[in-house]
């Protein structure tokens, strides 16, 4: 058994004298999270390593080998790093709490036409209450990971803003955590860019971490076949919605599809349809399992509605202001206005933008600050 309980660290197992105080480091194996772990040693933290394991693969169905943060191998590494490092580590299994909470939302929210956004909703939720658990247990004052994101406070808020590498920031995927969560969180790494700390891997003599390939796939979908995860997970999911009808937006029939909730929105490659001209989805409608297609440009909306907010650099908006809104991980932004509506913000954008889907994160920004964010909930056209 590889999991290392909590309870066998107590106040006597660090004999260590640090200068900095105790922190919290979650380590995956990898090389983002190796260098975040070493050099906060090397600025004189007492450092204690945390590994989770979220996901068991077996469970999975899916028919690729075991990869990912999640796997034995990089579990192992962890390990392996931090013995070497003099660092003091545990692993942690929230498989429970992850496939509860995490799992559960991945497939209802495919089940009720939105597409998800798990990475996000596991940083919120799981991985963060779980750190946070912990380094209260052990004394530990701040918790820290390998994101490329900064965080300060400022005006008595805590503010998450961009890492300086902009092809690898992820300030985007962390817009849920809250202001008590961010008062004990530091990024190490957002002042670099990555390039840098692939150097600093090498000066540590971890060639192989940086020869090591990134996975960006959801951890649970190793196989990244999300409708084949859904087909194992949903018993008779397949033949409750397959041959629903493809309509255009006056309501025609196309053709059939395989089930709506296979589908997602500004999707083109898989439809298996064919009318003479690219068609694209445009929406999907559940409850009569229907999936709306049309042409390219009828994906450009101007107007969307986010719910769920959470804010991060002012504690809420009193009047309209300009931002830039990220609506996907590696969307550079579109600016607008943005208008906090009760427990909702309504975004005008200034110019088009293509494939809304309801259910990914939107996330605002002001200049490199994070304003907050949400999960959309639904465009709409803007009259000119």
């Amino acid at each position: 058994m590889f999991y290392q309980s909590v309870g066998l660290f107590t106040h006597t197992c660090f004999e260590i004298m640090s200068k900095h105080g105790r922190i919290l480091v979650a380590m995956s194996g990898g090389l983002d999270s190796t260098v975040t772990a070493v050099m906060l040693r090397e600025e004189g933290y007492e450092v204690v390593g945390v590994t989770m394991k979220t996901w068991d693969y077996a469970s999975s169905g899916g028919g690729k080998k075991e990869t990912g943060c999640c796997s034995l191998d990089s579990i192992n590494d962890a390990r392996s790093i931090a013995v070497k490092h003099g660092i003091h580590h545990m692993i942690l299994d929230i498989r429970e709490e992850f496939g509860d909470f995490v799992i559960d939302n991945f497939v209802e929210e495919y089940l009720a036409g939105r597409t998800p956004n798990p990475c996000v909703l596991c940083n919120t939720h799981i991985k963060w209450e779980a750190l946070l658990k912990r380094a209260k247990q052990l004394d530990c004052e701040f918790i820290a990971t390998g994101h490329y994101a900064q965080v300060r406070q400022e005006n008595q808020r805590f503010v998450v803003s961009k890492g300086i590498d902009e092809n690898k920031d992820q300030s985007y995927v962390l817009w849920g955590l809250t202001q008590s969560s961010l008062s004990r969180t530091r990024f190490p790494l957002g002042g670099y860019r990555k390039s840098e700390i692939r150097q600093m891997a090498l000066d540590m003599g971890y060639e192989e971490l940086v020869k090591k390939s990134e996975s960006y796939e959801i951890c649970f979908v190793p196989d990244n076949d999300y409708r084949g995860f859904l087909k194992r997970r949903v018993d008779g999911l397949e033949s409750q919605v397959n041959g629903g009808n493809f309509i255009n937006k006056e309501g025609k029939i196309l053709g059939k599809h395989k089930g709506y909730p296979f589908y997602t929105i500004g999707q083109r490659k898989g439809l298996e349809i064919a009318v003479g001209e690219p068609l694209y989805v445009l929406e999907i409608q559940p409850e009569t399992n229907t999936v709306v297609l049309g042409k390219e440009d009828e994906l450009n909306k101007k107007g969307m509605w986010v719910r769920g907010l959470n804010m991060g650099k002012f504690e809420g908006l009193n009047s309209p202001m300009e931002a830039i809104t990220k609506i996907r991980y590696k969307n550079d932004g579109t600016s607008g206005l943005i208008e906090q509506v009760g427990s909702k913000m309504k975004v005008i954008f200034y110019d088009d933008v293509k494939a809304i889907a309801p259910g990914q994160s939107a996330v605002f920004y002001d200049g490199n600050d994070v304003i907050g964010g949400g999960w959309i909930e639904s465009s709409f056209e803007v009259e000119s």
